[in-house]
């Protein structure tokens, strides 16, 4: 029981790769060095001295080793600190010296969250102004600004411009906001009930909704690729694949439909060369809003005249899993396989179930 409980004193974080912890280091140096060159050239603001705060290292370890935390974005730095900062001017001006600077710091936190800008540097920032009492006070409430805020902005500002030359995302991704009715699910899961997931785990300070979703998508996806144990677009695909020209007639087009019960009908050029797909909904759409059913000119409309360009389409050599998702969440009836540019066969709904059906046999044996 003993050796159970030590265990949680141990370590958490996973062992760190080693490019990840240079990039870190390197950006909290040059960040720190911003700020330090920004003292140096404007020690003044206006009339007010500029210098390096502790708080500073940790706003760099957030800002450059967890960019993706919303403890590390922009709002939460800047408006966290800066507000930290005014708090403890108030609490100065009243508390007395032996209980400031708990009262600075309790307040702190308390603003940071009703501003949405939860920032553990925040309660540093108070706590310093606490500790420096006569310094403090004597700046005032301009001491949130110069020189809180401007430090806290120049390394903001450094940690935008080194994450991005490094290949981070910051500030971090937000979730679109799609118009009522229009929202995109990801997962099966919207915006809001991803963000649902982060509150009821406690999670939201530590991750935003666009992460989240990425990594589950990529969870799914990888979970798929196990599912098929390597099966490929190749192995399934139906051959020969039933094609059409640009130039044929839709007359012709209605009869491959009905003939070999197509869910879609792909249209190709010289050497097989894939350059759009025709749907069922495409030639109803084309007979029904073009009045064509009872004209005799319904003749001369061609695969050009109602294929759209592109369609869904998947390497031959793509794992079946990464066309999981196309299927069952993206309306897709069928894909199209190509090698190259050259369409080569088609992967359908009922593929996908004849295969899902023989592995749920072979896993009863």
């Amino acid at each position: 029981m003993l050796s159970v409980r030590l265990e949680h004193f141990f370590p958490a974080l996973p062992v760190p790769d080693k490019a990840e912890m240079l990039r870190a280091s390197l950006g909290a140096l040059a960040g720190i060095a911003a700020c330090t060159i920004v003292g140096l050239l404007a020690p003044e603001v206006p009339g007010l001295p500029l210098y390096l705060l502790a708080p500073l290292g940790a706003s760099a370890v957030l800002v450059f080793a967890v960019p993706n935390s919303p403890l590390a974005q922009p709002w939460s730095a800047i408006v966290g600190n800066i507000v930290s900062g005014v708090v403890a001017v108030a609490i100065l001006m009243v508390a007395p010296p032996l209980w400031a600077p708990s009262l600075a710091v309790g307040c702190a936190i308390l603003a940071m969250f009703l501003t949405r800008s939860l920032h553990p540097p925040g309660g540093a920032v108070a706590l310093l102004a606490a500790l420096e009492r006569d310094a403090v006070l004597e700046t005032g409430f301009a001491f949130a600004l110069v020189p809180v805020g401007v430090m806290t902005v120049s390394l903001v500002l450094a940690g935008i411009l080194f994450n991005r030359l490094t290949g981070r995302f910051y500030p971090f991704r937000q979730p679109r906001k799609d118009p009522p009715g229009k929202e995109e699910i990801r997962l099966g899961l919207s915006n809001r009930e991803l963000a649902g997931l982060l509150r009821r785990f406690n999670q939201s300070p530590n991750i935003g909704v666009a992460d989240l979703a990425r990594m589950l998508a990529a969870a799914e996806k990888e979970a798929a690729l196990h599912r098929f144990d390597g099966v490929t677009c190749a192995d399934v695909m139906t051959t020969p694949l039933i094609a059409v020209g640009p130039e044929v007639s839709l007359e012709r087009i209605v009869r491959l439909f009905r003939k070999h019960e197509l869910k879609s009908l792909p249209v190709v050029v010289e050497h097989d060369r894939l350059i759009g797909s025709i749907s069922q909904g495409d030639v109803i759409e084309a007979l029904v809003s073009k009045n064509l059913l009872r004209q005799p000119n319904s003749r001369r409309m061609r695969a050009s005249d109602i294929m759209h360009a592109g369609g869904a389409s998947a390497p031959a050599t793509s794992p079946v899993g990464a066309l999981l998702n196309r299927f069952s969440r993206q309306g897709v009836q069928t894909v199209l396989v190509t090698e190259g540019e050259k369409a080569v066969g088609v992967v359908t709904r009922s593929d996908i179930i004849a295969l899902l059906l023989t592995g749920a046999e072979e896993r009863s044996r």
